[in-house]
This record gives structure tokens, C-alpha cells and sequence, in this order.
């Protein structure tokens, strides 16, 4: 079975039968092992028949006991073989179907990394989780005929060899049977594709619409459209449901056909059989091994409908797999160039953004949309006309642009896992640069506070962890992966005024030299910026220094004063961190809602509130004492 680490093969993506039999090919060995053993298996199955005509014919009729003892026993050790056998065929089938969803699983999720960003622009969301719930499963399941599928074509051409011997209009019977049987459920197999295919697109559909929900519920509720919504999911789950409904009927006529057919195909080759025993052209014996060998037929039969209705599954659900394997991200070129040899600067046409190597610049504008639009855009996950170093940045290598570019998203995923891991990512750092990343970014206090430090597990997307914790575990992780450029996303919007001003201290000391850029429209990150741009509708309106900018734009200083009207000029007022409601009359203010206030207090539980300089960033604490960053009086 496949490794959790193997290479799962180039997939062959010509259509739904090629990806099932590369399936198959890709473990060659235990397939054709699964179909030797189910053939024996079933192959038994129909010995036993012979074995009881035996004990009839030469044993019980003529009245010889050592004959009858001896067929007696054939027949339970064949059975006792036989039952061990279908052990060692359950086991073979069961890896080879959790190869199957392993190799898919490793395929698909190979091809989600590789899509990156271009994932959510060329597929929804439902189809992706749909094929790794539904599809993945259906087209391991399909793989069942490698085994009995071949062992049941193989036990039908043995049962009407021997049949041949015992009478040749039986054999013509079931010779042309089970043929009429498969004629009989065909047309229910093609429908069966088409209602399954419709009913996988539907439930695609609907897979996304409930991560959309779980996602917007409260801006929904906000926006009063949350009946609206929920009237749309449920018409479409309504819709969903009939769907569902048509392809339980074909499914519900396929399974009834598969076992009333071979059992009515039973009764009649057995009426067949007993005519011809009154006739006198068989025996009793030979009656009884024709009642046993139908008997045992039903099985290969039954298996012959269960593995088309299987297969016909398995194909729409591999279609979509190769479907989804064929997408190619947008921005793939055959003749890619290379990136800059040295660090070079990143120009965006677009807004004027211009980002000089080695400086730390931060882009303020009123809408944070427009700010996280230039920071796509500068780290290729937008189309644009960007250049870096004067070449266009979609015509180089992505690979490269990747390994040298990284965009920290400040609501980018944290999956499980210890502390450790979170804030390694998928490269192997020592514990020392893993604590110089976590002291720069301020998250030394959530290592002390958590049971096992480093080691303590974290659940999903963080959600032991407060926002503002959970902002500084994505910074620390940022900082330690150490790319030459670093574009953050509003990397302290979640946190206290004092952690900030920590936070934005020790950044620029840990990016020194190197090209970093930050979204922000806090006085406290602005003010350890090299170069703050300016943005009006998405360009750039003016650019210099934090503080430059206060006495030369308006604007700008009403922006970052978070009071447009109320703020003249050159004052100076001290307001917390976040909406800026109220003024600071000796005392701090509160800070925003949500902001995360683990360090109001110090580790003796005295007060430690502290509040900013609305035009100059400046920390102020309850007495009025401007401080620096780490606390220190100015």
C-alpha cells in the first residue's frame, strides 16, 4: 500500500476508464494477487457442488459408507480452505481499495498545492471537498472488479464447462443467460452515470454554498441577509434531495435486478434440470450438482451487476479527479525567465507603488481592500503588469518567485498542531532561530502562558489561541521563514497599543536590511517605517516619512488620526489603539474591540495601560510618560 510520503505516479488523465486502470496498474502485483486468490475463492465454490454429486452417486445411492464418508470430508475440507481463502481475498481487496483512496487523495491534494492561488479562481470550494469526501471513496470502492469482478467471469466459464459434461441444453441456457441478464441492466447503467453525474455537480454547487455560509454568517446577519440566504440553501438543498431521489431509483432498480434476475435464472435452470431427471437423462446426483452449480452462479452474477453498478459510479467519479487534475494555474509559461540575481525593486504600475530593496515600507490607505489589492499584485497573486528588478513578475520563474517573495496574510490558515510547527511551517529551523522569531514578534508571552510551551498543541486555525495571538504566531512564522521580501498584511491590526509598539520596534530590527513591506494605517507601525506611501483610490497620493507626511498632508494625517474633522493639524491626542473613540485626558483610553490585551497587565498584575500619540505613535502611560517601545522612558 501506498506510503504516506511516496511519490503517488504521474496520474493518467485522458479520461475516467484510463485514471481507474492506472489505478489498477500501479499495483500490478496486488491486483492481479486479489483476482488469482477471488478466483480460487469462487472457484471452490462451485467444487462443492461436484463434491455432493460424488457423495450422492457413489455413496449414498449404491450405500457405500467409506464412499460416502470420504466425499463428506472433501467437501468440509474444501469448505474450511475455502472460508480462509475469502479472509486472504477480503485483505487483498481491502489494501487494494485504500491504495486506491490514498494514491487519489495524494494526487488531488499534490494538485491543490501546485494550483496555489489559481485554486479559488478555477475551481469552487464544494468541488474540492466534494471529490475528497465522495469521489475518492466511490472510485476505490469501484476496484472491487479486479477481484471478484474477474473471479466471477472466470467461475461463469468454469460452471458452463462442467455443465457441458452433464447436459448440453443446460449449459446452452446458462451460456446465454447471464448475457441476457447483463443486456437487461445495461440501459440502467448509462442512466445511472447521468443521474450521478448531475447529482455530483449539484452537490459540488451545494458543498460551497455551506463553507460560504459558515464563512459570512455574521456579515450576513449584519446585512439583514441571512433569510435570504438561508431561503436560497434550502431551495437548492430541496433541489439537491429530488437529485439525490432520481439516483436512488436507478440505484434502488440496479440492486433489485442484481439479485431477483440471478435468482429467477436459479429457478428456472433448476425447473430445466429436475424435467430432465424425471426424463431420466441425468441423475439424482447429477440434479443436485446442477441445483449447486446455479446456485453458486447467482453469486458471479450478482457480482457482475454489482461491480458494472460500481464501475459506473467509479467512472463519473473519476472523471471529475481528471477533471479537476487538468486544471493548469494561470499564470504557467513555457518561456519563464529567471529571477533578479540581487535583491531588486518591485514596481507596480498599477497604484505607483515603487518598493526599494533593503527599506521597510508601509502603505496606508482608507480602504485596506485597496492596500491588499497592491500587495497581490506585488506577490504574483493577481494578474498586473509588476516588475521586479525590471522584468515583468509573470514572466518569471513561479517557483522562484515563491521561494524569494512572501505575502503574510494576517488571516492566513494555521493548521494543527504543536506550537513548534506552527511557527516552523514545513521547514526545519533549531530552537534558537525559532525563539528569535518568536521574540520579534512579541509572542514570548503565549510560549510562557501555554502548558508545554513550544510543544503544546494548538487546534485548528488557532482557535485556542486569541486574535491577537494568533496574529503574532503568524509573524513569528513569517519572520523565521526570512524571505527576501516580506509583504504583510496588516500584521498588528489585533493588537494592544503597547504589544504593537513592541511589535513594530522589533521588526524593523529583524528585517534590517531586508525588503519588507506592511499594510497599516497605525501611527505606531507607520512610524518605523523608512518609507510610508500615501494611497488615495489605490495610487499613490504622496510618499515619505510618517512624520514628513503629518505636516504635509492633510489627509493622510486625518487618516492615521482616525479624525477627520476633529483633528487639526499639529495637535496632539492621545487615543487608544483602534476606532479612536474619545480622547485621552491624562488617563488611556480602552483599546479596540477584539485587540488583544494580554499585555494590560504586567506579571505582578499591576496596571500597565498605555496609550498612543494619534499623530506620532508615540507610547504613553498613565502618568503621561512617553516610553519607547520596549517600555523604556524616553
Amino acid at each position: 500500500m501506498i506510503d504516506a510520503y511516496e511519490d503517488p505516479g504521474t496520474p493518467d488523465r485522458r479520461g475516467g476508464w484510463h485514471y481507474l486502470w492506472w489505478l489498477v496498474t500501479r499495483q500490478a502485483g496486488r491486483s492481479a494477487a486479489g483476482a488469482l486468490v477471488a478466483g480460487v475463492w469462487m472457484g471452490l465454490l462451485a467444487l462443492t457442488p461436484y463434491l455432493l454429486s460424488r457423495a450422492v452417486d457413489d455413496g449414498l445411492e449404491p450405500g457405500d459408507e467409506a464412499a460416502l464418508f470420504g466425499w463428506t470430508a472433501a467437501v468440509l475440507g474444501a469448505g474450511v480452505f475455502n472460508a480462509w481463502l475469502g479472509v486472504v481475498r477480503h485483505r487483498i481487496m481491502t489494501k487494494v481499495r485504500m491504495d486506491a483512496n490514498f494514491r487519489t487523495v495524494k494526487v488531488v491534494v499534490g494538485q491543490s498545492v501546485r494550483l496555489g492561488a489559481a485554486l479559488p479562481r478555477q475551481v469552487g470550494t464544494g468541488e474540492v471537498v466534494s471529490i475528497g469526501v465522495g469521489d475518492v471513496q466511490t472510485i476505490s470502492q469501484s476496484l472491487t472488479v479486479v477481484g471478484p469482478g474477474v473471479a466471477a467471469l472466470l467461475t461463469y466459464g468454469v460452471v458452463a464447462a462442467v455443465l457441458l459434461s452433464v447436459s448440453l441444453q443446460l449449459s446452452v441456457v446458462i451460456l446465454l443467460g447471464v448475457p441476457l441478464i447483463a443486456v437487461l441492466v445495461g440501459p440502467l447503467m448509462g442512466r445511472l452515470q447521468d443521474t450521478e453525474t448531475a447529482y455530483r455537480e449539484r452537490q459540488g454547487v451545494l458543498t460551497a454554498r455551506i463553507g460560504d455560509l459558515a464563512g459570512g454568517l455574521r456579515v450576513l446577519n449584519g446585512l439583514g441577509g441571512k433569510g435570504l440566504f438561508a431561503d436560497t440553501f434550502r431551495r437548492d438543498s430541496r433541489e439537491l434531495r429530488e437529485q439525490g431521489y432520481r439516483v436512488g431509483a436507478v440505484t434502488s432498480w440496479i440492486q433489485a435486478l442484481g439479485m431477483g434476475l440471478p435468482t429467477l435464472f436459479l429457478a428456472v435452470v433448476t425447473w430445466l434440470a429436475a424435467r430432465l431427471a424425471a426424463q431420466g437423462e441425468i441423475t439424482v446426483g447429477e440434479l443436485v450438482s446442477v441445483y449447486g452449480y446455479v446456485a453458486v452462479l447467482v453469486l458471479p452474477v450478482a457480482f457482475f451487476i454489482e461491480c458494472g453498478y460500481q464501475l459506473g459510479r467509479g467512472v463519473v467519479a473519476a472523471r471529475r479527479v481528471v477533471r479537476f487534475l487538468a486544471l493548469e494555474p494561470a499564470d504557467v509559461r513555457s518561456d519563464a525567465r529567471e529571477a533578479p540575481v540581487s535583491p531588486a525593486a518591485l514596481y507596480d504600475p498599477g497604484s505607483g507603488v515603487r518598493v526599494v530593496p533593503g527599506r521597510l515600507t508601509a502603505l496606508a490607505g482608507a480602504r485596506p481592500a485597496e492596500s491588499e489589492a497592491v500587495v497581490d499584485r506585488l506577490g504574483r497573486y493577481a494578474e498586473s503588469a509588476v516588475t521586479w528588478g525590471g522584468l515583468r513578475l509573470d514572466e518569471i520563474t513561479l517557483p522562484r518567485v515563491r521561494e524569494r517573495v512572501l505575502v503574510a496574510d494576517n488571516e492566513a490558515d494555521l493548521f494543527a498542531g504543536t506550537l513548534r510547527e506552527l511557527v516552523r511551517g514545513r521547514h526545519d529551523h533549531d530552537d534558537e532561530a525559532v525563539a528569535r522569531a518568536v521574540h520579534a514578534a512579541v509572542a514570548d508571552d503565549i510560549v510562557l502562558g501555554l502548558p508545554d510551551g513550544l510543544d503544546s498543541v494548538v487546534e485548528a486555525q488557532g482557535r485556542s489561541l486569541s486574535g491577537g495571538q494568533r496574529q503574532r504566531v503568524r509573524l513569528a512564522r513569517a519572520l523565521l521563514a526570512d524571505p527576501e521580501v516580506l509583504l504583510a498584511v496588516e500584521p498588528t491590526s489585533a493588537l494592544d497599543a503597547h504589544t504593537e509598539a513592541a511589535v513594530a520596534a522589533r521588526l524593523r530590527a529583524a528585517r534590517a536590511d531586508r525588503t519588507t513591506v506592511v499594510t497599516s494605517t497605525s501611527p505606531l507601525l507607520l512610524d518605523q517605517a523608512d518609507t510610508v506611501l500615501y494611497l488615495v483610490d489605490g495610487k499613490v497620493a504622496a510618499s515619505g516619512s510618517h512624520r514628513d507626511l503629518l505636516d504635509g498632508e492633510p489627509g493622510y494625517r486625518a487618516l492615521v488620526a482616525r479624525d477627520t474633522d476633529l483633528v487639526p493639524p499639529g495637535a496632539d491626542t492621545s487615543t487608544g489603539k483602534g476606532t479612536g473613540t474619545g480622547t485621552d485626558t491624562g488617563a488611556t483610553t480602552g483599546v479596540s474591540t477584539g485587540a488583544d490585551s494580554g499585555s494590560d497587565t504586567d506579571s505582578g498584575g499591576r496596571s500597565n495601560h498605555t496609550g498612543t500619540d494619534s499623530a506620532t505613535g508615540a507610547v504613553v502611560d498613565d502618568e503621561g510618560t512617553v516610553v519607547d517601545a520596549e517600555g523604556a522612558v524616553r
